[in-house]
């Protein structure tokens, strides 16, 4: 399954939604998302699992690159 990951860059700072930056992870669960970026200094916001029409959207319409 392929995951969004909305976060802010730092755990220190308020959350600001102008600077909510996105990243795009294959992953079995949302779970293991979280448990793969437990050790990068991201204040996580939203993890949304994409398929279907959205997943063709991202995919086609931003700079979809999946994160390792």
């Amino acid at each position: 399954m392929i995951f969004k990951v909305f976060y802010q860059e730092s755990k220190a700072e308020v959350p600001v939604r102008e600077c909510t930056q996105s990243l795009y992870m294959k992953a079995d669960s949302e779970r293991e998302v979280r448990l793969n970026l437990k050790d990068k200094p991201y204040n996580i916001e939203f993890v949304q699992k994409l398929e279907g029409a959205f997943l063709e959207y991202e995919q086609n319409h931003h700079s979809f690159e999946l994160e390792q």
